[in-house]
């Protein structure tokens, strides 16, 4: 079977590396360097202590939310099939919310 064509692969982190020091003119190391501060970064402020949300300028906004836990329910309806179902409970969480902001939604 043949490939699709105009099927393409995003870049790898090799490439990445490659294209930024080319176009910074640093060294592939010090460019890693840079990725790896700015994901300890990210770390730092969507950890316990941090302010929840991290913004890259101009690119994207990354925030937490904490999911409240959901108990058991018994007799519940499933709305789609009209089914009556037990759902199960779940646990309380935090999830990780990755938002574009309008520059690089001009870039597409």
């Amino acid at each position: 079977m043949a490939k699709a064509a105009g099927k393409k692969k995003p870049p790898t982190k090799t490439e990445i590396l490659n294209s930024v020091s080319e176009a910074t003119e640093l060294s592939k190391k010090e460019v890693g360097s840079v990725l790896d501060a700015l994901s300890g970064e990210i770390k730092k402020a969507l950890g316990n202590r941090g302010a929840g949300a991290f913004t890259i300028p101009g690119l994207v906004k990354i925030e937490k939310k904490k999911v409240p836990a959901r108990p058991a329910e018994k007799n519940w309806r499933n709305p789609f099939t009209g089914e009556i179902q037990t759902r199960a409970a779940k646990p309380a969480s935090t999830k990780v919310k990755v938002r574009a902001l309008k520059n690089l939604k001009d870039m597409v």
